[in-house]
């Protein structure tokens, strides 16, 4: 049983249920009789919630909980009863088809809310027998907030798959008992390409990638910061071309609506393009930037939300930056603008200064370059597949 909550989840998912299926079906695993739904000479069998690339690779999908994916306090509370409504109907599944191994892919709170809920349930009457392992893939950032939270994933969880090189000593030091595997981040496998920063670029006029964020609540916030920062550096470059990536239809139907102009060119997916052929991003911090570091792309970061939920974030955040290449590499690579800090004004300032400062653009290209190293070789998904099998056997 698979939980995926959000388009990354359920992409990471469908490919964790490809390399399970291989490395499950080579093992010829022999399993007890109680295990019932994986026999060895069966192909292993999957179900749960998720999306699209989920159902695609073979999964019989109970709901599709990426179309609930969201941010935010008042997000939560608005769809509290739709979530409880979910989450009971997904432990009934569960307790039903009585999976061997329950794994969540992302969407940290939600999952270990549910693996808590399927142990608890595991112990109970006439579920006794029924023994799953629980496994979450991607840790949730309890480095960054609420360490607490530690003991509780080390009380629910069997295994933890990290994709951050840091995160295993971390556990190690708070909780001993964890199992925690670094297995590399999994977007090494996604993009062959040349060696991440390999090469300069240089457009004439140049290119500007506008990166607002894969959720409704997120393009609200941005959209216009983004627009008023393009404005500014067209003063100074009025040739810039500019391109804003969008993961969905829906998405760039609603970023029409909020005005973007016809000088600025939308898309819908293809991403690995864009920062291919981009001299600068303007992004917001999360696991994107990640992609524009791969891509050696100087990019500046910033984040916008309401006024309750940053009341909420700054008191809960510990870590001096969100901006992931900042925290791998230790140190402030992308300039990063937090809500009050996300001018039009620091922002276009910050990127005309990459675009216009060779020897900048020189050392944060090496830089990244250090960072995409630390993430790991080829191979994360099916590292994953590998130890989650282990627990079978």
């Amino acid at each position: 049983m698979l939980i995926a909550g959000e388009a990354s989840g359920d992409l990471l998912a469908a490919e964790l249920v490809e390399a399970l299926r291989r490395e499950l079906m080579e093992r010829q695993v022999a399993y007890t009789p109680e295990m019932q739904p994986l026999r060895t000479g069966l192909a292993p069998r999957f179900f749960g919630a998720g999306g699209a690339h989920m159902k695609a690779a073979g999964v019989d999908i109970a709901y599709d909980l990426t179309r609930l994916s969201m941010i935010g306090v008042l997000g939560v509370l608005q769809h509290y009863l739709e979530f409880r409504r979910v989450f009971q109907q997904l432990l009934r599944t569960a307790r039903s088809r009585q999976p061997d191994v329950v794994i969540g892919v992302d969407y940290g709170e939600f999952n270990l809310r549910f693996a808590r809920a399927v142990r608890r349930a595991a112990k109970q009457g006439v579920f006794r027998n029924w023994k799953p392992k629980l496994v979450q893939f991607v840790s949730p950032q309890v480095w960054a907030s609420r360490a607490w939270r530690a003991d509780r994933i080390a009380r629910n969880y069997d295994l933890v798959l990290s994709i951050f090189p840091f995160e295993k000593a971390w556990y190690a030091e708070r909780v001993p008992e964890l199992r925690v595997e670094f297995v590399g981040h999994p977007m090494v496998d996604r993009f062959p390409s040349p060696t991440p920063g390999a090469t300069e670029r240089r457009n004439d006029p140049p290119r500007v990638v506008l990166l607002p964020g894969s959720r409704l609540r997120e393009l609200t916030f941005h959209m216009s910061v983004l627009l008023e920062t393009l404005a500014l550096m067209r003063k100074r470059i009025p040739a810039l071309e500019a391109t804003m990536v969008l993961p969905n239809d829906a998405l760039l139907a609603r970023a029409r609506e909020l005005g973007v102009p016809d000088s600025v060119r939308l898309q819908t997916g293809g991403l690995p393009d864009a920062l291919r052929q981009a001299d600068v991003a303007i992004a917001k911090t999360g696991t994107v930037t990640l992609e524009c570091a791969f891509f050696g792309v100087p990019t500046v970061t910033l984040y916008k939300m309401s006024w309750r939920d940053y009341q909420i974030a700054k008191r809960l955040v510990k870590v001096n930056t969100v901006t992931m290449p900042n925290l791998l590499a230790g140190e402030p690579v992308f300039p990063e603008f937090i809500q009050h800090a996300a001018t039009p004004e620091n922002l276009a300032g910050a990127a005309l200064d990459l675009l216009e400062n060779p020897q900048r653009r020189e050392q944060m290209r090496q830089r990244l370059a250090r960072v995409t190293a630390s993430l790991g070789p080829p191979g994360a998904v099916s590292r994953a597949a590998k130890a989650v099998a282990d627990l079978l056997t």
